[in-house]
């Protein structure tokens, strides 16, 4: 099978409610919410089990959702897993690999160089099923690489 390009690190879910949801996997998982992220396009809530980086993510719009991208027509009122992350080693690479491979690009690029240090940032894509996904170097709130 090869050694893997990218680690599964990331779990997003459109959910009605970040807050009731947060509570939730802090009550039943233990999670802990590490991060809070106010944009224009959503409100997030970062919780991690020491590993993983799940995203719960409540949607303004349809647009920022998805929907003007997706054959499905999901918008905000979707609730469920909306994408997964991986983070890779080679940015440059997973791109083409992702490509050549039927994979199409949907938003986003590495972020500017911040006084040494690459910012967050995610790039989407949608799988030959349209299967949103999101590739990075630098990780989400809470997930870790290599436990």
């Amino acid at each position: 099978m090869g050694e893997p390009t990218g680690k599964l690190r990331h779990l997003a879910l459109s959910v009605p409610d970040r807050r009731e949801a947060t509570k939730f996997y802090q009550n039943t998982f233990g999670m802990e919410l590490v991060r809070e992220n106010e944009t224009p396009m959503a409100s997030v809530a970062y919780m991690s089990d020491g590993v993983m980086s799940l995203a719960l993510i409540e949607y303004k719009s349809d647009d920022a959702a998805g929907k003007k991208t997706s054959p499905k027509g999901e918008g905000k009122k979707f609730v469920g897993l909306h994408h997964v992350g991986f983070w890779v080693d080679d940015v440059e690479a997973t791109k083409k690999k992702i490509e050549e491979n039927g994979g199409r690009y949907m938003m986003g690029e590495v972020a500017k160089d911040t006084g040494g240090s690459t910012g967050y940032y995610e790039i989407k894509y949608r799988d030959p099923n349209d299967v949103i996904f999101d590739i990075t170097h630098s990780g989400w709130s809470g997930a870790v690489k290599d436990p």
